[in-house]
């Protein structure tokens, strides 16, 4: 019997890693969740604050970063204390439930929730709670809901309410709602409304409504030395150079592009690099109108251009795509390499699409795909053909999964592979490209 239990005792040891175990596998093993604020996929690049901290943490161990997803808060702790990752990238609320099972380390982060609002919009910009009796307020159901609700019993009523159940409504469509005033209120983490903010300069998110709540990485009870090495790590890195521009880039670093008008009407000129856009449209079959709307839309042609997300020059391509496309090493900014990689890149996107019949609806996927990168449009294909509409058609058909795909029902879905998406922006992108390119073709002749 003793025998037994030394053999299972054993084997248990030798399931545990920690500190020295990782880095003799030369892989950390992180856990976390697609979201805006954490992981997701851009242009065929893994993004996120938490994902770049993972990365730096993994460099500063000597090993390699593998990243695994989880659906849900459960199923993250569960993987974790099952053996499937070494460490939770993740805020993770710091709760009694939690505290005997994981070791909570890194960085403690303090969130609350706080009322999204117009900063001297239209509305009456709210200063105090007790401004909120009589306002109508849009919210999620769960915890921004009983928050309100919660709220309203301590202010005496008064509050208006208005539960969103619609499942295909996320808390970050709500923000945007708020930011283009087509509601007046909702309620959101004080990160998530940050990160929004750097789309929607107009939002102010100062008022807070709920008690703090501490968060942080966590691992198992049976790793004192990887929790410790991430305590030192966390004190130390939060004055890095490559911690700071984490943080600028999805915290602060405004994700609009400045946009101007045609260059000259009278003369015929869109811009200055109208003879790139005419010589390299030929080779894609396109009217180099569309090729100069994208590349508008994309820079504003700025060939200095560098976007939050790491895309430089004329056509924003990303580093890894402007290095598959054959750009020279310090060129990304000249205006010919950056058309011509473009060129190679629509060429190629273009094959992934042939079974596409109509050229112009394939053009619809090419800019999608642009935008997004691929596997986000394969994705909202799945799911267009999923719920019996037409997914070679992007028009209110693949477009309106595309938004989908930043609602956790959608992107979990066992037909979408690449986790969570802002689609609001694909979704602007193709029409904005579009609709300027009917505008240059009513201005511009060819």
């Amino acid at each position: 019997m003793s025998g037994c239990r030394n053999k299972k005792h054993s084997r248990e040891k030798e399931n545990i890693r920690d500190l020295a175990q990782i880095k003799d596998s030369g892989e950390l093993v992180v856990l976390t969740l697609y979201s805006s604020t954490s992981y997701f996929n851009y242009r065929g690049q893994e993004m996120g604050f938490q994902y770049e901290l993972s990365g730096q943490f993994a460099k500063s161990l000597g090993v390699t970063l593998r990243v695994e997803v989880a659906r849900n808060v459960d199923e993250l702790i569960h993987k974790l204390l099952s053996g499937e990752g070494d460490i939770i990238a993740y805020n993770l609320p710091i709760t009694k439930e939690w505290k005997d099972s994981l070791l909570y380390c890194g960085e403690k982060i303090i969130t609350h929730q706080v009322i999204v609002q117009q900063g001297g919009g239209k509305g009456k910009m709210l200063k105090d709670v007790t401004e909120l009796i009589g306002q109508e307020v849009y919210v999620k159901p769960g915890r921004y809901y009983d928050r309100l609700v919660n709220l309203n019993n301590e202010l005496g009523g008064g509050i208006q309410i208005h539960e969103v159940t619609n499942d295909s409504i996320t808390t970050e469509d709500l923000i945007t709602q708020v930011a283009l005033g087509k509601i007046p209120y909702t309620v959101a983490d004080n990160d998530l409304a940050k990160l929004n903010k750097t789309y929607y300069p107009n939002l102010n998110i100062d008022l807070s409504i709920s008690f703090d709540q501490r968060s942080s990485w966590a691992v198992r009870k049976d790793c004192p030395e990887l929790a410790a090495f991430a305590n030192k790590w966390h004190k130390e890195n939060v004055t890095s150079p490559a911690y700071t521009a984490s943080m600028k880039r999805y915290f602060e670093s405004s994700k609009m592009m400045p946009h101007s008008p045609i260059l000259s009407l009278k003369e015929g000129k869109i811009s200055h690099f109208d003879h790139l856009f005419k010589e390299y449209a030929k080779e894609i079959g396109w009217d180099w109108r569309m090729l100069a709307s994208l590349a508008y839309t994309e820079s504003n042609f700025d060939t200095t251009a560098v976007s939050w997300a790491g895309a430089k020059g004329l056509m924003q391509l990303m580093p890894a795509t402007a290095r598959a496309m054959g750009v020279p090493q310090g060129k990304e900014q000249n205006p010919r390499e950056s058309v011509k990689a473009a060129i190679k890149y629509i060429m190629a996107t273009d094959r992934s699409f042939n079974m596409i019949a109509n050229k112009h609806e394939r053009i619809n996927f090419i800019l999608a795909s642009y935008n997004a990168g691929l596997g986000h449009i394969y994705d909202a294909m799945a799911l267009a053909e999923k719920y019996g509409k037409d997914k070679y058609v992007w028009k209110e058909n693949v477009e309106t999964f595309i938004l989908l795909k930043s609602n956790e029902e959608y992107f979990t879905d066992p037909v979408c592979k690449n986790g969570y998406y802002r689609g609001i922006e694909t979704f602007n992108f193709v029409r904005d490209v579009t609709s300027r390119y009917e505008n240059y073709k009513k201005k511009i002749k060819t």
